[in-house]
């Protein structure tokens, strides 16, 4: 029975809201797994545009000064793919999980995305 849980909670960060114009191609929260506390790290959030109309990121904002991304301001058509790329550089020792929030023009509410990992000296 605790198997089914467990593969249930598995499969949900590739669900998508209903109200989502985008697809994310991988989980929603990605691990950075170990790092040193003087590495600055990043990684790619792939996603497609699964809304009828063309879309652009208007706004990334990560709960962290430690946490900021990047992306084009070109527009993503129906059915293509865009990228985020997300950097994580650490401030300290220990676990951590960071929320970046996504906001696509035509979409009212932010996506949310996470890094997490564990910083060592």
């Amino acid at each position: 029975m605790k198997w089914l849980f467990i593969m249930a909670l598995a499969a949900t960060p590739f669900l998508t809201d209903p109200e989502s114009v985008v697809e994310w191609l991988q989980p929603m929260t990605q691990d950075f797994g170990d790092l040193n506390s003087r590495d600055e790290v990043s990684l790619d959030f792939k996603f497609r545009n699964i809304s009828p109309d063309t879309l652009t990121i208007d706004a990334v904002r990560p709960d962290c000064g430690c946490t900021f991304s990047d992306w084009t301001d070109d527009a993503i058509p129906p059915d293509s793919i865009g990228i985020l790329k997300v950097y994580y550089a650490p401030k300290g020792p220990g676990y951590f999980k960071e929320k970046i929030r996504v906001f696509f023009n035509s979409q009212r509410k932010s996506e949310k995305i996470f890094v997490e990992g564990y910083v060592v000296e």
